[in-house]
């Protein structure tokens, strides 16, 4: 089997999710692509893969822009594939935001037809020391809104990798007939 790993990462986390997932599929004996979709020189040809991973960062309510580019210009190549979307949001962190990630990948999907076998909600992270006070005060006051973190005080993984290896490895299972 192979499998094609495309992203749109802004702060990282993104990245190493994927490469994260990357590892997991060498691991598991399948071959494996990873594709940052910010690179214009990284082409691809995805009917050339059996499966599809997409994960995508949201950063002010959408995923990046090239990303969903990414999604649009391949969306009859993605609809005959069996395809899982991962879409990376602090919202997703805390119980409270999650109907908030969902509408996120709700509008993705519209904004793109994209239409995956499987999506996930998987948390991200909090970058303090890529941030001025401006953005400290939009995270602290609009993304974190009271929550129990402070995100001038330390950095924080959110990622939960037990249970987004557990999925990854569940999407790459055999189809049983």
């Amino acid at each position: 089997m192979s499998v094609l790993i495309a992203y749109g990462t802004v702060e990282g986390q993104t990245g190493k999710i994927a490469r994260f997932i990357e590892d997991l599929v060498k691991t598991s004996g399948e071959d494996v692509r990873m594709v940052n979709t910010s690179d214009p020189s990284d082409d691809v040809d995805v009917e050339c893969f059996d499966r599809v991973i997409l994960a995508g960062s949201v950063h002010e309510r959408r995923h990046p822009a090239d990303f969903e580019v990414f999604l649009t210009a391949n969306r009859k190549a993605l609809k005959d594939r069996k395809t899982m979307l991962i879409s990376v949001s602090l919202s997703a962190a805390f119980d409270q935001g999650l109907e908030e990630a969902q509408d996120y990948v709700d509008e993705l999907r519209m904004r793109t037809e994209l239409d995956p076998e499987r999506e996930l909600l998987v948390a991200g992270a909090v970058r303090s020391r890529n941030y001025g006070f401006y953005e400290t005060q939009i995270l602290r006051h609009v993304v974190l809104r009271g929550r129990d973190f402070d995100p001038s005080v330390k950095e924080h993984e959110f990622t939960d990798w037990d249970t987004l290896a557990g999925e990854v490895k569940d999407f790459l299972a055999p189809v049983e007939a």
